[in-house]
């Protein structure tokens, strides 16, 4: 009997976790926003501060899922979405306006409001796809609420905003565009961010993009006038991979109102730390063939967007992102090669139309709900598969373009041509030291001689470099001839990311094929630079210590163990060996001799100090320290955590990881481990939880001291004798909560209080 509860006994300690947190954009929830206002005429003050372009409202509070916020900004957004003259208007919500306040690390809220979309999924489901291939907002649904009544089901998108950037481009202060005419886009003018050059006055570019950073548009002709006249030159300013991306995403959706339709808008411009520009997609409302103007004709019905020219553009003046891109062979192929991965992944697999039945069924009672809709239920139903005329326009049946444009291009010749294949891509040294020289090669076939590439980088953020590969015998590529390809490389990080490319004179093929979004990984191995450890990190935070906001984050404990300050310039903290630079330090950060850093992990880096742009899982995960110069440093991967529960290297500095009480930024502490001491297992503890009295049962030990002691290892209760049998122990003093029995000063058990 004692061995059966022993067991349930330490099952239960160990699936004490808190769960996680649903993600405000988890697609597979729908979001709760409820917006009050005190005034009474609000929908009238939001259409007034529109139309005078007066900013945000202030709306007294806000509730995101119940948690409350005051003082919050509250506009109206949106171009041919808003209406003064309807209820459902799309809306811009900041929380921080006029308080220092976040959601899940989210200041900007975007509400799209369906217009145009009797599916509803037109933005979730696209953003879905294109987040395969590059980076692009996150996606879902959410029930809006103002002064407790239903607005309606509304798509929540992330903001492009600095949040963004810094996450995806690793820096937020560099040369921002939204590319959205000032005005808004519409017929009778032609003043669209179509990136053609009009000259170097950077006053004649104002009407046509919205600065979105201090300074930049000087930036902004230079990458008109170097798409213009400067192709050679193109991709030391311009993520051309990724403009490809985007150009292909657009083209296969029949998303028109994009650069590539009429109007050139609804996309962002970010130039990274590297002066090179990142174009990002925004506002897919119409997506899926609802917006009809190309620029150059209309597509009045979906068998003329079925069949879109997948060139469409390449010889106009006016898309030169189209036409100056495309007009170079290897660029072309790069871009088919794209088209048919987006093809292949989610059109002709039906996942696209999986995703789109799951979010349907999600949200359908919502729909159902929502009486401000656009269009009805019915149509909402049918939209998914069929064609849905809008009185002015028609919204085709997702599943009826796609379909139909899978068959469309699939049967053409550049779609058709048969592409090289990429396999056995081998690394002669999987685990290299910094310095070391290596080998990558790989099998191709159907290609040219000279057209295999190695793309590498080494740090997370920074371009890849081209290098060409050989089939020539000494590369360690085996025999000359022999379709085996080669290329050398020097490992000078502690992490190399590469992908391969190849290509015939018709067709090009990736590996892997989302590159790069997605790559090969070559960690260098642990170089214990002799100065720095990970030496302690609680990955489920409740109650043990907040932030200096007063949040309760996961944290990473840094310790210095050598006799001079060390520098943290160009050096990194992640949750991924697959990508080591999630977080850089500060280049003025760091550590004096003998002393702790410690870096909240919280995924907010607007907030003041070390806050990494991830957070710990508490069901296991990884942390890896690492620097430019010695690669990887330090690094742990751990399994499940407990609440309050951390893991730190006992002995203090050099030891393995255990599970102790924690001891934020001082040395560890480890007497009091919580580690289950496998010669005292039938020691235990009952009921636990508890609500006074507890009883112990020694087991083979004899229990001479009894320390209760709280999570920052603070002694609440004390006991000493000599015990051999059961006995109990009246802790009715204590308020509930987390603590830690130490028997013998070596010996603990955690115990909860209800």
């Amino acid at each position: 009997m004692k061995k059966i509860y022993l067991l349930s006994l330490i099952a239960f300690l160990y699936s004490y976790r808190v769960s996680a947190q649903n993600s405000f954009y988890d697609v597979n929830t729908i979001q709760l926003i409820e917006i009050t206002f005190s005034q009474t005429n609000w929908d009238y003050m939001l259409d007034t501060a529109t139309a005078g372009s007066e900013g945000f409202i202030m709306a007294s509070k806000i509730k995101i899922n119940g948690v409350e916020y005051d003082s919050v900004g509250v506009k109206y957004k949106g171009n041919s979405t808003y209406n003064v003259n309807q209820v459902k208007n799309p809306f811009h919500i900041e929380l921080d306006t006029y308080k220092n306040q976040d959601y899940q690390g989210f200041t900007d809220i975007k509400l799209s409001n369906a217009f145009k979309d009797p599916s509803f999924l037109h933005e979730v489901l696209s953003y879905k796809i294109i987040r395969n291939y590059m980076p692009a907002p996150q996606s879902n649904f959410a029930n809006v609420y103002v002064n407790n009544q239903l607005i309606g089901l509304y798509s929540n998108s992330e903001s492009v905003g600095k949040r963004f950037v810094d996450s995806h481009f690793g820096s937020k202060t560099h040369t921002f565009f939204k590319c959205n005419p000032i005005s808004g886009a519409g017929p009778g003018s032609n003043e669209y961010p179509n990136l053609v050059y009009l000259g170097s006055d950077s006053s004649l570019y104002f009407s046509r993009y919205e600065l979105q950073s201090d300074h930049g548009w000087n930036d902004l002709v230079h990458f008109c006038d170097t798409l213009a006249s400067h192709t050679d030159a193109i991709e030391k300013t311009l993520n051309v991979n990724q403009a490809l991306w985007m150009l292909a995403f657009d083209n296969v959706l029949v998303n028109l109102d994009s650069y590539l339709g009429a109007f050139s808008q609804n996309y962002y411009l970010y130039k990274d730390d590297y002066n090179r520009i990142q174009p990002v997609v925004w506002d897919l409302n119409e997506s899926f063939g609802t917006f009809s103007q190309t620029g150059t004709l209309n597509l009045n019905s979906t068998v003329s967007k079925q069949q879109m020219t997948h060139l469409l553009h390449t010889t106009d003046d006016g898309w030169p992102l189209v036409k100056k891109l495309l007009s170079v062979p290897m660029y072309k192929r790069m871009y088919l090669a794209h088209m048919k991965t987006i093809l292949s992944e989610n059109i002709a697999t039906n996942s696209y139309y999986t995703d789109g039945l799951a979010m349907q069924n999600l949200i359908k009672n919502s729909v159902n709900a929502d009486t401000h809709k656009f269009y009805t239920y019915a149509n909402f139903i049918s939209n998914l598969t069929t064609d849905v005329n809008l009185g002015n326009g028609i919204a085709p049946g997702i599943t009826n373009l796609m379909n139909g444009r899978n068959t469309y291009l699939s049967a053409l010749s550049d779609f058709t041509a048969g592409q090289p294949g990429i396999s056995a891509i081998h690394v002669s040294n999987s685990q290299p030291f910094m310095g070391n020289t290596v080998f990558i090669t790989a099998t191709v076939t159907n290609t040219l001689s000279s057209s295999v590439f190695l793309y590498y980088r080494n740090i997370g953020y920074t371009p890849f470099s081209q290098i060409l590969m050989a089939d020539d015998g000494l590369h360690g590529d085996g025999a000359a001839g022999d379709g085996v390809y080669g290329a050398t490389l020097t490992i000078n990080s502690g992490k190399t990311e590469y992908y391969l490319y190849a290509e015939n004179s018709q067709a090009g093929v990736f590996s892997p094929v989302r590159a790069d979004m997605e790559y090969y990984t070559l960690l260098t191995q642990a170089s214990g630079n002799g100065k720095l450890v990970i030496n302690e990190f609680l990955a489920s935070n409740a109650s043990v210590v907040p932030d200096q906001n007063g949040q309760y984050d996961d944290w990473v404990e840094i310790y210095n163990h050598s006799s001079e300050t060390v520098s943290l310039a160009n050096t990194y903290l992640s949750d991924s060996y697959n990508n080591l630079h999630k977080y850089k330090f500060p280049s003025d950060t760091s550590i004096l001799p003998n002393s702790y850093l410690i870096v909240w992990a919280d995924g907010d880096t607007l907030q003041a100090g070390l806050h990494a742009g991830f957070k710990l899982s508490a069901s296991g995960e990884k942390v890896a320290l690492s620097s430019i110069a010695d690669g990887i440093i330090d690094s742990i991967t751990f399994g499940p955590q407990t609440t309050d529960i951390s893991m730190q290297r006992c002995p203090n500095d050099t030891g393995g990881f255990v599970f102790a009480v924690p001891t934020f930024a001082a040395s560890n502490n480890c007497p009091n481990s919580i580690a289950e001491d496998p010669n005292a297992l039938s020691l235990y503890v009952f009921p636990n939880p508890f609500v006074d009295v507890i009883r112990i049962n020694p087991g083979n030990e004899t229990v001479k001291t009894i320390r209760v002691v709280n999570l920052m290892g603070q002694t609440l209760h004390f006991k000493e004798g000599n015990f051999i049998n059961d006995f109990d122990l009246n802790l009715e003093l204590l308020p509930k909560g987390l603590y830690i029995i130490i028997f013998n000063n070596v010996i603990s058990r955690r115990i909860i209080k209800n």
